[in-house]
C-alpha cells in the first residue's frame, strides 16, 4: 500500500496532467487498495467525495487521492481506526492558529515603564529602614504607608501598559 508520500507525477505514470481527474480503477491501481475499499471509505469519511458523473461513475480530483493517501496512512501504518482517523483529519483543519509574536514596545512606552520604575525605586529607598529599630506600632504605620505607596505604583504601571 502507499506510504503517503508519492506525488501525483510519480503515483500515475501515464502521460496524463497531474490535475487530470482519475477513475476508480486508476486510482485503485496507483495506491495498491481495492475499489471496494475505496467506496467503503467514501461511506465512512464524509470528506472523501469524489466528483461521480453519469451512471454513478467516479471521478477522484488529485485532492481526492491526496486524503486517500493520508487515509492509507493513517489506517495502515499509523494504526488508527477509522474512528480515529475521521476524527485525525477533521481535527487537522481545525488546528488553532500560532499566536503572533507580541509587537515590540513603543517608544513612549518604554519611558513610561521606565518612569514607573524609577518612581518605584523613589519610593522604596524613602522608606529604607533606620540604622535603629523601630517601635512595632510604627512599624506597622510604615508598612501600610508602603502598602499604600506599592498599590498606588502598581495602578500606574497598569495604566501605562493599558495606555500603550
Amino acid at each position: 500500500m502507499s506510504d503517503g508520500t508519492q506525488t501525483q507525477d510519480s503515483l500515475f505514470e501515464d502521460g496524463k496532467d497531474p490535475q487530470a481527474f482519475r477513475t476508480i480503477g486508476e486510482v485503485s491501481a496507483a495506491l495498491d487498495i481495492k475499489p471496494h475499499v475505496l467506496r467503503y471509505w467514501e461511506e465512512q469519511f464524509p470528506m472523501l467525495r469524489p466528483v461521480k458523473r453519469s451512471g454513478g461513475r467516479r471521478y477522484y480530483r488529485p485532492g481526492d487521492v491526496e486524503l486517500l493517501q493520508k487515509i492509507d496512512r493513517l489506517l495502515n501504518q499509523d494504526g488508527y481506526t477509522i474512528r480515529g482517523a475521521v476524527k485525525a483529519i477533521e481535527d487537522e483543519g481545525k488546528a488553532p492558529p500560532k499566536p503572533a509574536a507580541a509587537p515590540a514596545p513603543s517608544a513612549e512606552m518604554v519611558e513610561k515603564l521606565r518612569g514607573a520604575v524609577r518612581t518605584l525605586e523613589e519610593s522604596t529607598s524613602e522608606t529604607a529602614p533606620a540604622a535603629s529599630e523601630p517601635e512595632p506600632a510604627q512599624s506597622r504605620t510604615e508598612d501600610v504607608l508602603l502598602h499604600a505607596r506599592l498599590r498606588s505604583i502598581r495602578e500606574k504601571l497598569a495604566s501605562a501598559l493599558i495606555e500603550g
